[in-house]
């Protein structure tokens, strides 16, 4: 599956036809059983003629449960731009009207869900109305869509205002390496779990499930001797694994029928993932009650009741053994 991602799959999903908002049935887009994630559409750089770097001028909407849009929000966080791009969350669940406003709506783009704004950015658009979005205020258009890219625009595009000198996540002599353990992460794990989660036949389940244990023994082997996905330094490649490890014993195990076993499970994974969550302005992008309110009250074919379950006990502040490794500036 090539990386084009930002859809997190409600099972009775919605989608634009034309510019018009409709319902559409989880089961019949995976008549062959397997999950295929849709492609992105709106794929502009900042930098660009179109949409020059300035400040206050970008917003985003993102959503506490997707772990895309939390892609960008821990970048915003990591570069210290909350005072440059705005950002605004949709409500946990996502139901007959997709991602919705809390009570007056979007204060930006004054949208009450995020198919208007995907109609106000093109009319006659047609397809999945995902989060993230990276809105223009000022041509009142919508940027990108795509986490992958709005990572990387968030990463260098706007350091002459970050509040944070942090060192480059997608470095130039590690992106061969970054670019390889991103495509394996994405494919078997960032996406395999909704691939798992989402299947509706048992072949393909099984597949998915054990394409996303390999790949996930696969990481644990390899930071048993490095401290991070690509050695020394900290790179896009961990906050995009950070983002699935956080949601997986608390959402991925039960709920997607994720369960092997759970990160707690692996040593260096689980220690791993603690650090990432003790990095300063990580903890405050996790809010765990609104990710499983999201999961389990929204996929209602695989949880009829909406019961949201109240465990597992996580303590995501406890100490963690990866200072056993060097680290690199």
């Amino acid at each position: 599956i090539k990386e084009v991602q930002g859809q997190d799959g409600n099972l009775n999903m919605g989608i634009m036809v034309q510019g018009k908002w409709q319902t559409e049935e989880f089961a019949e887009r995976n008549r062959k059983g397997s999950y295929i994630r849709t492609t992105t559409t709106f794929r502009n750089w900042i930098g660009d003629d179109d949409f020059p770097v300035e400040a206050d001028r970008y917003h985003l909407i993102v959503a506490h449960a997707c772990p895309w849009a939390h892609r960008t929000m821990i970048f915003r966080a990591l570069k210290g731009l909350e005072d440059v791009i705005s950002a605004t969350f949709v409500e946990p669940l996502m139901v007959d009207n997709g991602w919705e406003f809390s009570a007056g709506g979007d204060p930006v783009t004054g949208a009450q869900y995020t198919h208007q704004i995907y109609a106000k950015a093109a009319p006659d658009y047609s397809g999945r109305c995902s989060v993230p979005i990276l809105w223009d205020k000022k041509s009142e258009t919508i940027v990108s869509n795509e986490s992958s890219e709005i990572i990387r625009m968030l990463n260098s595009a706007f350091n002459q205002f970050a509040a944070n000198s942090i060192p480059d996540l997608y470095p130039e002599d590690l992106r061969e390496e970054i670019d390889a353990v991103n495509e394996v992460v994405y494919n078997n794990i960032n996406n395999g779990v909704y691939r798992t989660g989402f299947a509706t036949t048992q072949n393909a389940y099984e597949e998915a499930f054990s394409d996303l244990f390999t790949a996930l023994d696969q990481m644990e082997a390899r930071l048993e001797g490095q401290r991070y996905l690509t050695g020394a330094r900290i790179t896009e490649a961990d906050w995009r694994l950070f983002a699935t490890l956080i949601r997986f014993d608390t959402v991925y195990v039960g709920h997607f029928k994720c369960n092997r076993q759970p990160i707690s499970d692996y040593s260096n994974l689980s220690n791993y993932m603690r650090e990432l969550y003790q990095w300063p302005g990580i903890a405050q992008t996790v809010d765990m009650p609104r990710i499983k309110q999201h999961y389990y009250s929204s996929h209602l074919a695989i949880n009829p009741f909406g019961i949201v379950p109240s465990g597992p006990n996580q303590d995501l502040n406890a100490s963690h053994d990866r200072n056993r490794l060097s680290s690199a500036p």
